[in-house]
């Protein structure tokens, strides 16, 4: 027979256990992250590792902590709307998005589940935050520079390069508003240097030889590529385009010179994933997106290709040669 003694004793345990065990089983939460990709997978691996190891330093660990549910467009941004419904059915923790294109699709279809963007091209004119300070709403996250700034400096660097370069042409993909803010700028500076601006819009890959065509035919000296996704899903064959009608162009990520570009010029990519996971953990502690600020990068990369350089016959003058973080010869 079980004394009142023992069933106090009992009791007592089991009271004082049942604070540990819900804590245990809080700990133990699985926090599901939907990352939401307007091209291929593959292009994303460095970016997510990096993302995954900054996570780890912060006490996360992937399988364990939290898990990815992963849909990508294939660079079809018209299907961003569909695959971001996906993820919401799935009822995810948070979206992670890479840049303004998904983003934008995820937050059309929630304004409840938080989102992260890693690289935003023009937050506050995409509709996706209030103010870069206090976004509002359910979407934070990193942006890749000020648009219009980022182009009148590549446009800057194109001229100390090609000095007396009169007509320049600006390769852009329509639907990504900044790339559109960046047109408007880039014609702006044209306009007050006396040159001529070609626009070139460019959409799909097949879409790639036609631009260049084109380009050659109006007499193009000089190119600055747009920042966009699917333009670095593309490099290659970007870049190739480029050096079959020996046609100089800037780049906005350090990929295309790598790639055989001539130069880029961008901000440092690992730091808005590294950032997203840190804004990752506040949001998985309790902080709304709405009140975190929208993070502005603070290093830019000036990356040079030497080769290429000489195969168009361009001497990179040493005021750029001093300031570049990376020489490829």
């Amino acid at each position: 027979m079980t004394t009142r003694r023992e069933l106090i004793a009992a009791f007592g345990a089991g009271a004082l256990a049942a604070p540990f065990t819900a804590f245990a089983q809080q700990q133990r939460k699985v926090w599901r992250i939907g990352l939401l990709i307007e091209s291929n997978p593959s292009f994303y691996v460095e970016r997510i590792n990096i993302f995954n190891e900054r996570m780890r330093e912060l006490g996360y660990l992937e399988g364990k902590d939290y898990s990815i549910e992963q849909r990508a467009a294939q660079s079809d941004i018209a299907s961003l709307s569909k695959l971001a419904t996906e993820l919401v059915a799935l009822k995810v923790d948070l979206i992670l998005a890479p840049g303004t294109p998904p983003a934008v699709a995820a937050r059309n279809v929630t304004r409840e589940i938080p989102i992260v963007v890693a690289s935003a091209g023009d937050p506050v004119g995409s509709g996706l935050v209030a103010t870069l300070q206090r976004p509002g709403g359910n979407v934070t996250g990193f942006a890749n520079g000020v648009a219009s700034e980022l182009v009148s400096k590549r446009l800057d660097l194109l001229r100390q390069m090609l000095p007396g370069i009169r007509r320049i042409g600006f390769l852009y993909l329509p639907e990504n508003t900044a790339n559109s803010a960046g047109l408007k700028q880039f014609e702006a500076d044209c306009a007050k240097l006396r040159i001529t601006s070609i626009r070139a819009p460019l959409r799909t890959a097949r879409e790639i030889p036609t631009v260049f065509d084109a380009l050659k035919r109006d007499t193009t000296q000089g190119l600055i590529v747009s920042q966009a996704t699917p333009y670095t899903t593309w490099k290659d064959s970007i870049v190739e385009h480029a050096r079959k009608h020996r046609l100089p162009a800037i780049y906005a990520a350090s990929l295309f010179a790598e790639a055989g570009g001539l130069i880029a010029y961008g901000s440092s990519r690992s730091d808005g994933w590294r950032g997203a996971a840190a804004y990752v953990d506040k949001i998985f502690k309790g902080a709304k997106p709405g009140d975190l600020p929208i993070e502005q990068p603070t290093k830019f990369e000036t990356v040079i290709n030497l080769k290429t350089a000489k195969t168009l016959g361009i001497k990179i003058p040493d005021v750029i040669m001093l300031r570049a973080d990376k020489v490829i010869e």
